[in-house]
């Protein structure tokens, strides 16, 4: 298989590269202590086409391929990982659902805005009982005339205070269990609709994480993604186009980890040099390099199978699975290498072992993962 960059893909790569690094970075740290959303890097992300990589151009997109998508995410990822997960939600979770089963209406009125990063997005699925279940809706839909009324809650919505319009998944007829639920498009502002309780987090603390209250809000019928019964169909198929961005995100975490240590392995001495001279550390930056590459093409596989609109949802779980394993297991080396410095947060590791957990829980917790693929494997 190829995974030779294009002219294109490699000036889409110094572009993210150039942007993470001199935009991102100067002030990731501030932000994440002070937990604050970062809307002028979004509004500049938006303008250089990263929000809606994979939208055809008629609808405000950049007409790229899921490659593309990755080597930008992946840059953006390295610097800031929250910026990263805004990125992904809005590409791979709101945007590509809209194009892939939005009606012509749904794209010209969001599907421009938000593939040009004018508007943000939100995915609803998780409540508070149905995480990895995705599949116990509280959250309803009754179908009153040419509206339906929306009542329930969902947690953990990554962009939730910030989006302008949240794709939500809830139940319309319980009676028919899976094929009863549904999926809407719901506007900020819309009456009944509102942002609940901001979570405190270990990580991604740039990134806001909200519930949102659904209460008697009035949503139009046309406002309805697809027909009654679409809603878990379509979630899953969703999330499987999100699992390549989470395992981007974890590949551009493990792989800052590693040029962090690289960097100050060589800066700091022990026992008269460099403790890059030193085999315990030359092994485990070894490790930490394997590993990610690995990683790497597993990612690869899975953004060119879907390109090839091959299935590809069991290659980007075991993307997911092991990167964001070696997230974490790299996230973790790379604050010991660096001993009592690596626990400070101006050397930047602490920060990327707390953005790493994460990985392994969203969109997919890695149990989730390995049931997905366990299924492919004994169908």
């Amino acid at each position: 298989m190829n995974f030779q960059f294009s002219e294109t893909q490699q000036m889409i790569r110094e572009t993210a590269r150039q942007f993470a690094r001199e935009e991102l970075a100067k002030s990731v740290i501030e932000r994440d202590e002070k937990e604050e959303f970062p809307y002028e890097s979004i509004r500049k992300m938006g303008e250089l086409g990263f929000m809606g990589m994979m939208v055809p151009e008629l609808y405000g997109g950049a007409g790229l391929d899921t490659m593309s998508y990755v080597i930008a995410l992946e840059e953006i990822g390295m610097v800031d990982a929250s910026a990263c997960v805004i990125m992904s939600v809005n590409n791979s979770l709101v945007c590509w659902g809209l194009d892939a089963h939005g009606t012509e209406d749904q794209k010209q009125r969001y599907l421009i805005d938000l593939a040009s990063g004018r508007k943000l997005g939100a995915f609803a699925l998780s409540e508070p009982e149905a995480g990895s279940d995705a599949t116990n809706q509280r959250t309803t839909a009754r179908r009153d005339g040419d509206f339906y009324v929306i009542n329930g809650t969902k947690n953990f919505i990554t962009n939730g205070s910030n989006a302008d319009v949240v794709l939500v998944i809830a139940a319309t007829d319980k009676a028919k269990g899976t094929k009863g639920i549904s999926a809407f498009i719901v506007e900020k502002g819309m009456p009944g609709f509102a942002v609940a309780k901001k979570e405190k987090k270990m990580g991604i603390r740039s990134s806001d994480t909200v519930s949102l209250a659904f209460e008697d809000c009035r949503v139009p019928v046309v406002n309805r993604i697809g027909e009654e019964g679409l809603g878990i169909k379509f979630a899953l198929k969703t999330l499987d186009g999100g699992r390549i961005g989470i395992a981007t995100q974890g590949l551009a975490i493990a792989e800052a980890s590693l040029e962090a240590a690289i960097k100050y392995s060589h800066e700091r001495k022990a026992f008269d040099r460099p403790i890059a001279e030193l085999q315990a550390m030359q092994f485990k930056l070894a490790e930490m390099a394997t590993s990610i590459e690995a990683a790497r093409y597993l990612i690869f596989n899975a953004a060119c199978m879907k390109d090839r609109k091959e299935p590809f949802g069991a290659a980007a779980a075991m993307a997911k699975l092991f990167a964001s394993k070696i997230a974490v297991q790299c996230a973790l080396e790379s604050v010991q290498i660096h001993g009592g410095y690596g626990y400070m947060r101006e050397y930047h590791v602490e920060r990327f072992l707390r953005d790493s957990k994460i990985t392994e829980i969203y969109e997919g917790t890695s149990e989730i993962q390995r049931i997905v693929i366990s299924r492919a494997l004994l169908q």
